[in-house]
């Protein structure tokens, strides 16, 4: 590495770090969702939230769940958790038919949608 690239990645950490510190409502961890009326409220007060549709039982969803929570800690990624058997309704009006299912909202629409596990890193394309 150069120092001048050293230098752009220090400059471009700072400024995430300037950006974030901007942002205290952004949860620093995945927001568990109570209900559809919650759910829609999460969309519409957040630009960007990855949603993750997962359930207990489901061992790809439990695999996955440590780079979920490290999405929402480190990247200011808006994680809403929806438990599928708690709201079935919910999961079902999104046509989830798989888990885990992560799908990308982006000003309170679709914009991409994932069905299995991911890596921390494929979490992060996906927001991207």
């Amino acid at each position: 590495m150069t120092d001048d690239t050293i230098e752009e990645i220090k400059a471009r950490k700072k400024a995430e770090l300037v950006e974030r510190a901007q942002r205290p409502d952004e949860p620093d961890q995945p927001v568990e969702i109570e209900g559809s009326e919650h759910f829609e409220d999460v969309l519409a007060s957040h630009d960007t939230v990855l949603a993750d549709f997962y359930a207990d039982w489901c061992g790809p969803c439990q695999m996955m769940a440590p780079a979920v929570e490290r999405l929402a800690a480190d990247d200011g990624v808006v994680v809403a958790k929806v438990d599928v058997d708690a709201h079935q309704g919910l999961a079902q009006a999104w046509g989830v038919q798989g888990m885990p299912t992560l799908v990308v909202f982006e000003g309170g629409s679709e914009v991409d949608r994932a069905v299995g596990a991911r890596s921390y890193d494929g979490l992060c394309s996906l927001v991207a």
